[in-house]
This record gives C-alpha cells, structure tokens and sequence, in this order.
C-alpha cells in the first residue's frame, strides 16, 4: 500500500447512498474508511486524521463549498499536500477534468461505477504513487 502504512479512504459526498455503496466496496478492499457529506466537515476529518489518509474520493458538486476548493486547499497546505485526492465525479467532461488536474487532482472516477472498477482504479493509483 502506498505512503507509510496509510490505508484510509476519506469518502466526501453529500448523496449518502453513493458514501454507503462506495464504504462497503472498500471495505471489502480491506480499506479502511472515513466519511463526509459536506466540505467543512471534509476538511475537519482532513485535519483530525491526516496522518492516516492515503486518499480521498472528492465529489466536485456538493452544497455550500465545492469538491474544487476542497482540492485547493488541500493541494496548498504543507501538511496535506501528500494526501492523493480523487474527483469523484458524474462530470466526465474535459473541462471539468481539466480544471481538476490543473488544481492538482491525482486522478478522476466517474460516476456510476462498479465496485470491482473502483476498488482496481483505487489500487492502481495508490500503488503508481
């Protein structure tokens, strides 16, 4: 697994049936996990735990603040830069992408998924890093 034994997720979207299926697929990943539906409290799980994520799965439209500035704030602070942040996004249009990236996004999954696709995804980028 990638950096220093780090084997969290931190789940971040504000539609609890998407954080249930995608926790249960991960778990089965034998990841461990952390949840949120909102970016204040994204950002509060961030600074209680970040020495324990390894990743996070950013959904970009959410109420109030979205997974954009989330990423940007993460990307831009010394103690949470190292954390790969995932857009987690129906959003699949080059732009958005695009604007992701440039913020710093490690990579992209769009929804839907399937579980096997987003546990191999999810693998795949944690052991490129």
């Amino acid at each position: 697994m990638g950096g220093e034994g780090k084997n969290t997720i931190l789940i971040v979207d504000d539609e609890p049936d998407i954080v249930n299926l995608t926790e249960k697929f991960l778990k089965l990943g034998e990841f461990d996990t952390i949840t949120s539906n909102n970016a204040k409290e994204a950002m509060k799980m961030v600074e209680e735990n970040y020495d324990k994520i390894a990743l996070i799965l950013l959904d970009i439209m959410m109420p109030g603040r979205s997974g954009y500035s989330v990423l940007e704030e993460i990307k831009n602070n010394e103690k949470y830069k190292d954390i790969l942040v995932v857009l987690f996004t129906v959003k699949s249009f080059n732009e958005d992408v695009q604007k992701g990236k440039n913020l710093g996004a490690d990579d992209y999954i769009v929804k839907p998924f399937s579980g096997k696709d987003l546990l191999k995804r999810i693998k795949d980028i944690l052991d490129r890093n």
